[in-house]
């Protein structure tokens, strides 16, 4: 009785102990990575104790809620220059590199009787335009693809014919969004974006001279790093991280992933 009573008591102070919660990791990423960084994640969790936690939005919107306070553990952004902005309010980054890369197309409606049009080529991009009709765009004012829209416009001299005529969205996703739905005859976004939708077909590519070098730096925030957040940093730049990326539409940086 003893010896039945004693393994009984055992097993209820096993029933009684909690599970050790899984280490938490908090990954900010530009709008733009939502589909690869959600597979990134689930392939890194199959095999590590860990729950990676992602928050989507533009980069300008993210490293604002950082700037908050907002307890992002790792910042994925869009362009350099929103993570230049966070290091000058003082936030501190940590194992700063380039990750990927990025190009910059023209995309239109899956039924759209355009079937290809380069951007650059020959007829401006208004051409494609009825009265009334609009091109979407992530915001210039603030939305790396916006931004690099903008520089790509500027360079092949249809800026001035085109800034009246722009549906702007709060970030990239928004703007695809819009040709998705048909509201715009195209739309200017990222080739991952065009490669993500189901809905939307890409005509064709910018020159990649015609605007920065789309690339996407990543950085751990704040002075301490747990083990596991350092582990994932470590394994978001290697091989496996980056095979899943590319299938996406992303490129590596050079010499990158191994």
């Amino acid at each position: 009785m003893f010896v039945r009573a004693l393994l009984l008591f055992l097993a209820s102070l096993c029933l009684a102990t909690p599970t050790l919660a899984a280490t938490s990791i908090s990954v900010y990423a530009a709008a733009s990575l939502t589909d690869a960084m959600d597979a990134v994640a689930s392939a890194y969790e199959a095999n590590h104790d860990v729950d990676i936690v992602p928050v989507y939005a533009s980069s300008s919107t993210l490293v604002r809620q950082i700037a908050n306070g907002a307890p992002a553990d790792l910042y994925v952004s869009a362009n350099e220059k929103w993570m230049d902005w966070l290091g000058e309010q003082g936030i501190q980054l940590t194992d700063r590199s380039d990750l990927l890369q990025n190009r910059l197309a023209l995309i239109a409606p899956k039924d759209s009787p355009v079937e290809h049009f380069t951007p650059g080529a020959g007829k401006p991009i208004a051409s494609l335009l009825h009265k009334g009709e609009r091109v979407s765009v992530g915001d210039p004012a603030h939305v790396p693809a916006g931004i690099y829209a903008k520089q790509a416009l500027q360079s092949l001299g249809e800026w001035k014919d085109l800034e009246d005529r722009l549906a702007r969205g709060d970030n990239v996703r928004a703007a695809l969004a819009l040709v998705e739905r048909g509201e715009t005859p195209v739309g200017i976004v990222y080739q991952t974006d065009a490669k993500a939708s189901q809905a939307v077909r890409q005509l064709g590519l910018f020159p990649e001279d015609s605007h920065k070098t789309i690339t996407y730096p990543a950085a751990l925030i704040g002075p301490a790093h747990s083990d596991a957040l350092g582990d994932f940093r470590t394994w978001l730049a290697g091989p496996e991280a980056m095979a899943i990326f590319q299938r996406f539409g992303f490129s590596p940086m050079p010499g990158q992933g191994h």
